[in-house]
């Protein structure tokens, strides 16, 4: 059996898919287009959220509580490949790939549940 130690270390060294992410309202299409270092773990969190009505998004929330989970799907929309360079900053390439995906979809008001930024 493994000391912690040698656990923590394994888990150090695991790579998980990052990348950007939609939760899609299949009902009336509207998406959410989000981003993160740990794609299976977001959708679980996003999940949570939405299921204990606590989520950040009001407008998603408001969704999700009317229509139900089963009118809801997630979709991976790419990812980001870890290299073995250690100075990456995969948080901001991820956002800068969530950002290029947002201007593409343009997932606002009456498409999605996104917010724009102004720029």
């Amino acid at each position: 059996m493994k000391t912690r130690k040698e656990l923590n270390e394994d888990y150090k060294h695991m790579k998980f898919k990052m990348g950007v992410f939609q939760i899609k309202n299949n009902s009336n299409g509207k998406l959410f287009i989000g981003s993160s270092l740990d794609l299976m773990a977001i959708w679980h969190a996003q999940k949570l959220q939405l299921d204990m009505g606590m989520h950040q998004n009001r407008d998603l929330q408001k969704d999700w509580t009317e229509y139900g989970s089963e009118h809801f799907s997630y979709e991976i929309l790419d990812e980001i490949t870890e290299t073995e360079d250690d100075y990456t900053d995969y948080k901001k390439e991820i956002k800068t790939l969530e950002n290029l995906i947002i201007d593409d979809l343009q997932p606002f008001e009456n498409k999605g549940y996104n917010k724009k930024l102004n720029k």
